[in-house]
């Protein structure tokens, strides 16, 4: 594994190695909270489901950034442990909406309170300004390159 103090690691291996420690961190938390039939793959849905009232398959994998093969394969994942549900699509009877269940949202629910958690605990690590400054760094990272 690269060492991440050292000024020779390149900047996209920093943001993919504290993106992946912060997801291990908030899994674990999941799991213990009771959350235990998931993967941290299953973000993928859930994450983009939590502010939308239903999103086609193909959407949720543009916003995930993987291809609808694998966002079908986790949403089939989810739809078997009852997280969410496949719906018509109001606008196109031809196509299905993903929506959240009641699990799913009880789940989504426990997932913002950890982020929260890690959230605070980034403040802590950083504090305030270095972590807006972080974030706002972020942003234009993600902007820029959309």
């Amino acid at each position: 594994m690269p060492d991440p103090t050292d000024d020779r690691t390149p900047t996209p291996r920093l943001l993919s190695l504290a993106y992946n420690k912060t997801s291990a961190v908030i899994y674990q938390h999941l799991q213990e909270s009771g959350i235990t039939d998931t993967r941290p793959s299953h973000g993928n849905v859930m994450e983009h489901l939590a502010f939308e009232d239903g999103l086609r398959l193909n959407d949720l994998a543009t916003r995930a950034g993987i291809t609808p093969q694998s966002m079908g394969q986790f949403v089939d994942e989810l739809e078997d442990l009852g997280y969410v549900e496949r719906r018509p699509d109001l606008d196109d009877r031809r196509a299905k909406r993903i929506h959240l269940t009641r699990k799913g949202k009880r789940s989504n629910q426990v997932e913002w309170k950890v982020i929260g958690e890690v959230e605070a605990a980034l403040e802590t690590l950083l504090g305030k300004k270095r972590l807006g400054d972080l974030r706002k760094a972020l942003a234009t990272i993600t902007d820029s390159l959309s």
